[in-house]
């Protein structure tokens, strides 16, 4: 933790080695954040390098280093929400899904990739599940960052859990079901 200190006190003091320390030091998990927004890596790490810029030239309003971490996730998630929003058509819609899961299995598959996970996941679920189970958003804030109703946050919450179940259900399918060989 020393060094997150000392290299904050120097970025502060516009020195770039300060500043190339923390970017390297956080890098990696600002940009899996990201990441897991965008879903596509050119674009997270334009987001990411954007991010650094406005942290650094912004380093002042950030109190002190024990909550830089913090300070520098929410402008990664900020930037990332704005980027889908200039970029993208995040659409709030409906996707066909059984609703014969049952919530009591709990047989998942042995490993996740959350980055296939993601990948496949429409991206109005992914945004409104990412801001409510990772940043610990309530719907009400939800609704406000994205400019839609409290209604919505809660419908796409609820369709992106029942979307994750099928996926993880599917993955379990697929490996207990032997591959045919077709003739």
């Amino acid at each position: 933790m020393k060094n997150i200190e000392e290299n904050f006190l120097l970025a502060k003091k516009q020195d770039r080695r300060g500043q190339k320390a923390l970017y390297e030091m956080f890098s990696p998990k600002m940009l899996a954040i990201a990441n897991s927004y965008v879903n596509n890596l050119h674009d997270a790490e334009d987001i990411l390098l954007n991010a650094f810029m406005k942290c650094f030239t912004k380093l002042d309003e950030c109190r002190d280093w024990k909550s830089f971490p913090f300070w520098l996730r929410k402008i990664i998630v900020n930037d990332s929400i704005s980027f889908l929003r200039k970029n993208k058509n995040i659409l709030y819609a409906d996707v066909e899904i059984a609703d014969d899961y049952s919530e009591d299995e709990n047989e998942y598959p042995e490993e996740l990739n959350i980055e296939e996970i993601f990948s496949q996941m429409p991206v109005g679920y992914r945004l409104i599940f990412n801001l409510y189970v990772f940043e610990e958003k309530k719907h009400s804030e939800i609704a406000e960052i994205l400019n839609i109703s409290e209604g919505t946050s809660k419908s796409q919450l609820s369709k992106a859990k029942k979307w994750l179940a099928e996926f993880l259900k599917a993955k379990e399918n697929e490996k207990r079901t032997p591959e045919t060989v077709k003739i």
